[in-house]
């Protein structure tokens, strides 16, 4: 088949750019011939290695060219920004005549189904129903938010299948009949578990509002406060990089525990960070279904996660492979590290619990899935 992806862009170094580069690996070993479409890469290297044989074109349409703007500028600019994309795309899409083509949910869901060009069209969505309404916005952004979830239900519904990735948002998007579940994959495998010596607590994403590491400091410090500053002599590390940056410095600055927290900046070497961890914190607010809880489960480390929407509760069965703490309670999340940083025993349960649970993630198992849909699309 000729399957085409469409994508803001493969740059950035985060979780749904990491499974496209997967997919259309595995994709491509099967034979079929890949194409991504971007609108905001200019020029920009992928942030991870696609299979030789993958094509890349970018429509150059610049939505992110606005964001941070005011709610005016979008007002004015968003019309004229999808109007352009809809007719490059359209164009392309004439010219390729694919097999199937997949929308990320990066804007072309609005319109990609009205384009004639005989492909069948699928949309998948890396976060949850609420992922708009998670945004925390006031005012006329608050309304645009809302007034935009509702319109993703009836987006949805106009695709020929419509894919989420776990059993808990299925039941969210109430009357499609249109809809799938498939996961994402772990990205790779582990000869033996991690040994979970390292004392180290890692938690590994952007730093973004919607990653809730804000929150993680304050159940670090509150951590540090029953212990003591030196937090027995365990670590915390925020391994990777974002807007926030600032603010999390002032706040490690502010609640005095900059000697156990580590602000690490990306890393190329991911494996290697696995092996020299000892717990995964997720303090997130809202997901899709966290490729770091994939990754760190096949490594052997156990988590410590809010169940927020979505991901958590479908990898993570509390008390047995890692803990799940209520939306928000950061005393409980604080209580909940000190419990696997107490007791090594528990650690170690729950880190072999999560090396032989994680097969559930394994590559061939979810690229079954998509080999079906496709076939019986």
């Amino acid at each position: 088949m000729k399957i085409i992806y469409c994508i803001a862009g493969t740059y950035r170094p985060a979780g749904m750019e990491r499974v496209l580069a997967n997919k259309t690996r595995a994709l491509a070993a099967m034979g079929h011939d890949i194409l991504v479409v971007t609108t905001e890469q200019k020029g920009r290297p992928s942030a991870f290695s696609f299979d030789p044989s993958v094509r890349f074109t970018d429509l150059a349409v610049g939505y992110e060219d606005n964001n941070g703007g005011s709610f005016l500028d979008k007002l004015v600019h968003y019309p004229m920004k999808q109007r352009l994309h809809r007719k490059r795309l359209e164009s392309l899409l004439m010219a390729e005549k694919a097999d199937v083509v997949v929308s990320m949910f990066c804007g072309e869901e609005t319109f990609l189904p009205k384009i004639k060009d005989g492909s069948r069209k699928v949309l998948e969505i890396h976060f949850s129903r609420f992922k708009r309404l998670q945004y925390g916005r006031k005012g006329l952004w608050a309304l645009a938010d809302r007034l935009r979830s509702r319109s993703d239900l009836r987006n949805a519904s106009r695709f020929d299948r419509f894919v989420v990735l776990t059993e808990e948002d299925r039941a969210f998007w109430k009357g499609l009949d249109n809809i799938t579940v498939i996961p994402n994959a772990r990205t790779f495998t582990f000869p033996a578990p991690a040994p979970l010596s390292s004392r180290k607590v890692v938690a590994l994403g952007r730093y973004s509002r919607q990653k809730g590491l804000d929150m993680l400091l304050e159940a670090w410090r509150l951590v540090c406060d029953k212990v003591g500053r030196d937090a027995l002599g365990w670590q915390l590390h925020l391994v990777g990089d974002g807007e926030m940056r600032p603010s999390l410095e002032r706040q490690v600055e502010e609640y005095g525990i900059g000697s156990t927290v580590f602000l690490d900046g990306w890393t190329d070497d991911v494996k290697s960070l696995y092996m020299d961890t000892s717990i995964i914190a997720l303090p997130s607010r809202y997901e899709g279904l966290p490729m770091v809880l994939l990754e760190s489960q096949s490594a052997g480390v156990p988590s410590v996660c809010f169940e927020c929407k979505c991901g958590p509760r479908d990898v993570i069965e509390d008390g047995v492979n890692g803990l799940l703490v209520p939306e928000g309670d950061v005393p409980r999340f604080a209580e909940s590290l000190l419990r696997l940083m107490e007791d090594p025993d528990m650690l170690r349960d729950m880190g072999g619990q999560a090396y032989r649970m994680s097969g559930r993630w394994s590559e061939e198992a979810v690229m079954e899935k998509w080999k079906e849909l496709f076939e019986s699309l």
